[in-house]
């Protein structure tokens, strides 16, 4: 038995200025991951294609993998990469001799004039193979497609946000196409959207309106009565015509009861649509509410500029404010900011040395001005930002955040790294020297994920107003390209 593993995931933000270049699919390493080192890298992690790996070696099935590509959020992928990275699959699956495709996508991936990269890919692969049974595992934000659903045999997705079940629904997926090739089964899929953009900062599983969707939806694969439920919530950032909340449903040979389920979930969140709003609150204020509570760590989101939905990492608004109102004992993760980092490491450790940090890249979707932070600082460490997550999200999974610098102005420890990279995992801190549990306050650019591995220890969250282009605000964004009428950007849309 001879498997097709593969992996390309990019969550694209089409107002982002950030590029995605090739070497931004493999941690800033020129080269292609691929073949057994792909392999060892992905085995026993909770990632897609490590689901995929565990469930071929159970099979006793022989691997080949062509590409396993992953790159942070950022602008949509030029079609050099995009045409490189589906030409790796397209090739072998053109060789043939494959029992099973199993590919590990986002679903929310936009190429240089194409919408719909994965379904793009997709019809691709079935054009050159149009009966090998073809698994898909998607991001719960993928944005999906009439393509992505037909031309594929089984799609799951995460059940969980921060996305700590990754390595499960790429299982599940393998599963469904296992029992396929031993025709215990035949699947069938429906899908369907509704017109909605659901915050991001509403789409955590932790709380409603979320967490029921999600909970039926494995409740239902449980006990058997659907082989794969996804509830996609959609990535709001993407100025494509499908963005937005879908739901796929698939069962053994039974459209009927696939279509009534699908929508049943949509039914359920198309009612609770203004549970999707998320209300940004004035920064000053929230940083003030911060400064009284005295019991840390308090956790302070500058979600605005979260590099895991394509943020350019390098804003300072909130740090800004947070030295200007004097809060102490703070850690700031991070900013993204190669240039600081090295005049920084230059200094040395132990020196004092004052310097503008952030503020480097433009921010041409958003009209304001991406403003420097001056500031005197001692540099407190250096190291070269590798380091393994601890989990429970991508635990196992190896970071490169390149050359980074610890800052320490007397009050806040900053540090800069010079490759993006989301704090979801307590690691990042620890790392560099940092332990959250000693800090009053930790601010984090991130969103949701960042529950993975710091909800546990927080006694306050605040969620601060700051700038870039992961906004919650999307009166700061200019959608052209989505269908319309569309909740919250149209009060009056109907489903």
């Amino acid at each position: 038995m001879r498997w097709l593993l593969a992996m390309i995931k990019h969550e694209t933000n089409t107002f982002s200025p950030v590029p995605t270049p090739l070497n931004r699919f493999f941690r800033g390493n020129p080269e292609i991951l691929a073949g057994d080192a792909a392999i060892a890298a992905y085995s026993n992690t909770d990632s897609g294609l490590g689901g995929y790996i565990e469930v071929a070696r159970r099979e006793g099935a022989e691997m080949v993998v062509p590409v396993a590509a992953e790159s942070w959020p950022s602008s949509p992928t030029d079609a050099a990469t995009y045409e490189l990275l589906c030409k790796r699959i397209l090739d072998e699956v053109a060789r043939g001799g494959f029992d099973a495709i199993l590919l590990d996508l986002h679903g929310a991936m936009v190429a240089e004039g194409i919408e719909d990269a994965e379904g793009h890919l997709l019809k691709r692969v079935r054009e050159l193979d149009p009966t090998t049974p073809i698994g898909v595992t998607l991001d719960m934000h993928a944005n999906v497609y009439d393509d992505i659903v037909k031309h594929a045999n089984v799609i799951t997705g995460f059940h969980t946000y921060p996305h700590v079940d990754i390595r499960e629904s790429g299982v599940r997926a393998a599963d469904v196409i296992v029992r396929m090739l031993k025709s215990e089964i035949k699947p069938v899929m429906s899908w369907a959207n509704r017109p909605m953009l659901p915050h991001i900062m509403c789409q955590g599983t932790h709380a409603e309106p979320n967490k029921s969707l999600q909970e039926k939806c494995a409740a239902w694969e449980h006990n058997g009565s659907v082989l794969a439920a996804s509830v996609f919530v959609g990535f709001p950032h993407a100025d494509i015509r499908e963005a937005g909340l879908s739901a796929v449903i698939c069962t053994d040979g039974d459209p009927a009861r696939a279509s009534a389920l699908r929508d049943e979930l949509l039914d359920d969140a198309w009612t609770r649509r203004e549970q999707w709003v998320f209300h940004p609150e004035p920064l000053a204020p929230t940083i003030a509410r911060a400064k009284a509570i005295e019991e840390g760590p308090v956790i302070l989101l500058d979600h605005f500029d979260n590099t895991g939905s394509g943020g350019t990492m390098d804003t300072t608004a909130v740090l800004a404010e947070i030295l200007r109102q004097e809060l102490d004992n703070v850690a700031f993760y991070a900013l993204c900011d190669p240039e600081a980092a090295n005049t920084a490491a230059a200094a040395g450790v132990g020196k004092t040395i004052t310097l503008d940090i952030g503020g480097k890249v433009p921010l041409p979707s958003l009209g304001v001005p991406n403003t420097p932070l001056n500031v005197t600082a001692r540099v407190k460490l250096i190291f070269d930002g590798a380091y393994r997550n601890r989990g429970p999200m991508y635990r196992g999974v190896r970071n490169d955040t390149g050359l980074t610098v610890v800052l320490d102005t007397g009050r806040v420890e900053i540090v800069l790294v010079s490759r993006h990279q989301e704090p979801f995992d307590i690691n990042c801190l620890i790392s560099a020297g940092i332990d959250p549990l000693q800090k009053r306050y930790v601010v984090l650019k991130s969103r949701v994920h960042w529950r993975a591995g710091f909800a546990a220890m927080a006694t306050e969250i605040i969620t601060c107003t700051g700038v870039g282009v992961t906004t919650s605000d999307y009166s700061q964004l200019s959608f052209k390209n989505v269908r319309r009428p569309i909740y919250p950007l149209d009060e009056a849309t109907t489903a």
